[in-house]
């Protein structure tokens, strides 16, 4: 790494463990072999570790063939070609993984919220937090459930 920092060597092959400590700002070509299995955000973050400098960059995404692709892959591909907004590939990253769970482990697949969609529902959750906040100090019964829950106690217990 250090050879590649000081200019000694012209070429870096790693994986994608190493690319997060490589700040080498007149790096000019990234190539990302198997493109398609990796999530829109690690392609994002890859990508972004090229053009630092005043030159030119390009990364390379190589992929499966087109008609090997799954929908989701090809989307994903497509989200990069189209935009370099990172906020952007964030909402196209939602969309194609979904929500996952708010309170639990599952990162990806259908909410388990019931009546909001975190996607599209932006008002109505600003409105929720906001009276959350509003109700956050004042006494009630539904602070002894609201402590329980931050406890991580059972809600039916």
């Amino acid at each position: 790494m250090r050879q590649f920092k000081e200019r000694e060597l012209d070429v870096l092959v790693a994986t994608t463990v190493i690319e997060v400590g490589v700040d080498v700002p007149n790096a000019t070509i990234m190539i990302v072999q198997e493109a398609d299995r990796f999530g829109l955000a690690q392609l994002h973050q890859l990508r972004g570790r090229v053009g630092r400098g005043g030159e030119q960059s390009y990364c390379l995404l190589i992929s499966r063939p087109v008609e090997e692709l799954s929908e989701t892959a090809d989307r994903r591909l497509q989200a990069l070609v189209d935009t370099s907004d990172g906020f952007e590939l964030a909402q196209i990253d939602l969309d194609l993984r979904r929500e996952g769970q708010l309170l639990g482990t599952q990162q990806s697949g259908w909410s388990d919220l019931r009546f909001t969609r975190l996607r599209t529902d932006h008002e109505l959750i600003e409105r929720a937090r906001e009276l959350a906040a509003e109700l956050r100090d004042e006494d009630g019964p539904w602070q002894d459930e609201a402590d329980r829950l931050a406890a991580g106690a059972d809600v039916a217990a």
